[in-house]
């Protein structure tokens, strides 16, 4: 049997400059705005070459989204193991903490930005929010299942409600958001123990 996997050309990337441009895609993003974070700005900080980037990102909103992704997944990391209330309601706390540091500045104009040049959101869900939200209802279905998840409604019901109520808090300021706030909201819908 032969191989007739894809040959690849060109040098395989480099994990050290992808950091390089996605560290310094973020770092723009919270400290000077979203009009500040082109791809020129990025090759300049960055000390990477602006063909290197259009080579591994089909576009600007690519290289936000996955700069916003890297940040993620470091500030909001979901357990992989534990009593899955606790898992949801540590994730929802710190995600509260996160949307009042540079982090809920940066989602917002990523979100934005996908929005203006496309006219919706599917980018920024298919690469970061779909992603996120499955592994949490895979969560919540297992906290109904061993009964630390007492609330009966569909765990993506119960996921939109906790998630999307922090999010609109943020965006609109009615309130607020702290790791307590978010704490009680989750207890709250999933009805814990």
């Amino acid at each position: 049997m032969t191989d007739v996997s894809p040959v690849r050309r060109g040098r395989p990337r480099s994990v050290e400059t992808e950091d390089a441009i996605l560290e310094s895609a973020y770092r723009m993003m919270a400290a000077q705005g979203l009009a500040a974070t082109t791809i020129d700005a990025i090759a300049r900080d960055s000390g990477v070459s602006k063909m290197t980037i259009y080579k591994w990102w089909p576009s600007r909103e690519a290289v936000l989204i996955d700069a916003f992704l890297r940040q993620a997944s470091t500030m909001l990391p979901l357990s992989e193991s534990g009593d899955p209330f606790m898992r949801i309601t540590k994730h929802a706390a710190a995600y509260a903490v996160a949307l009042n540091s540079d982090f809920g500045k940066v989602q917002l104009a990523v979100i934005a930005e996908c929005i203006s040049r496309t006219g919706s959101a599917k980018i920024f869900s298919e690469r970061y929010l779909g992603i996120r939200r499955d592994i949490s209802l895979a969560i919540i279905k297992d906290g109904q299942k061993d009964g630390s998840i007492v609330a009966s409604e569909p765990a993506g019901d119960l996921y939109d409600r906790i998630y999307g109520t922090l999010f609109y808090e943020y965006v609109f300021g009615f309130r607020p958001l702290t790791a307590d706030y978010a704490r009680k909201l989750v207890k709250s819908v999933l009805s814990a123990r």
